[in-house]
């Protein structure tokens, strides 16, 4: 697949530019490449991202963060049990625990949500840093909630992190979770609360609460340029009124300067 001219490889984090140094230059160099234009490609164009992690995974599987980016990108196209294969080569390699939720969350994707509440259960949740366990937190909520236990999934999100004033990265997404959990138990006003929560917490647009947040409160929201298109068409046919009103105008007033 074309690498535009502009990608060096060097923009991948130095972790992973570490890894690569088991293999050839210009082999390391052109997996590098790849793996920039999966990190690049991932949000806006999955199927993309997906195509270049097969050619890093062709020219190294044997690098875990290859392995890792390979999942990632299948995950993103809701390719579950590749991605969970790929997650586990990557961990085995590895021997981290950092995939874990992600993992548990493939099962979820293979309709196995009893699988990802065994997981969230198991001794190596313990091992993750805080943004992993709040991460894991939300996937057995989500499993909750696939089992038709919405009262579990609310309990289940009530945590130190949710109850918590401070802001970090995972708590726009927590306060989310929450209010949708909430939403689906018809507890409207909670719900409203949490959302509103969740829109102080979302700084850089990670989650849609704005939006749910107007929706709860009746709020419609009008497209600017349907405004100017509707403006424009408003204008036009004054103009075409003008028009067809002109020469009938002009010829009137010839009638009376002749009569004159």
């Amino acid at each position: 697949m074309p690498i535009p001219e502009d990608v060096t490889g060097d923009e991948i984090d130095k972790d992973v530019r570490q890894e690569l140094q088991s293999l050839p230059k210009t082999l390391a160099e052109d997996v590098a490449k790849n793996l920039v234009m999966v990190a690049r490609l991932i949000d806006e164009d999955p199927e993309g991202a997906y195509g270049y992690s097969r050619v890093a995974l062709r020219l190294a599987s044997r690098v875990a963060a290859v392995r890792e980016a390979a999942g990632f990108a299948a995950y993103a196209n809701q390719k579950y049990s590749e991605a969970l294969a790929e997650f586990r080569a990557a961990r085995r390699m590895t021997g981290s625990v950092e995939l874990w939720p992600v993992m548990a969350d493939c099962e979820r994707g293979l309709g196995r949500p009893e699988k990802a509440l065994d997981m969230a259960g198991a001794p190596e949740v313990h091992k993750l840093d805080k943004a992993g366990q709040v991460e894991m937190r939300l996937v057995a909520a989500g499993a909750r909630r696939d089992m038709g236990q919405l009262d579990a999934a609310i309990v289940t999100l009530q945590s130190p992190e949710l109850a918590s004033g401070s802001v970090q990265p995972w708590t726009a997404r927590l306060r989310y979770a929450y209010a949708d959990a909430l939403l689906a138990a018809e507890r409207v006003d909670e719900a409203r609360e949490w959302f509103a929560k969740a829109v102080e917490a979302d700084r850089d647009g990670s989650t849609d609460a704005s939006d749910r947040l107007a929706e709860l409160d009746g709020v419609d929201f009008v497209d600017a340029l349907d405004e100017n298109v509707n403006d424009g068409e408003s204008e036009s046919a004054e103009v075409r009124a003008e028009s067809a009103e002109g020469p009938e105008a002009e010829a009137g007033a010839e009638a009376e300067d002749d009569k004159d």
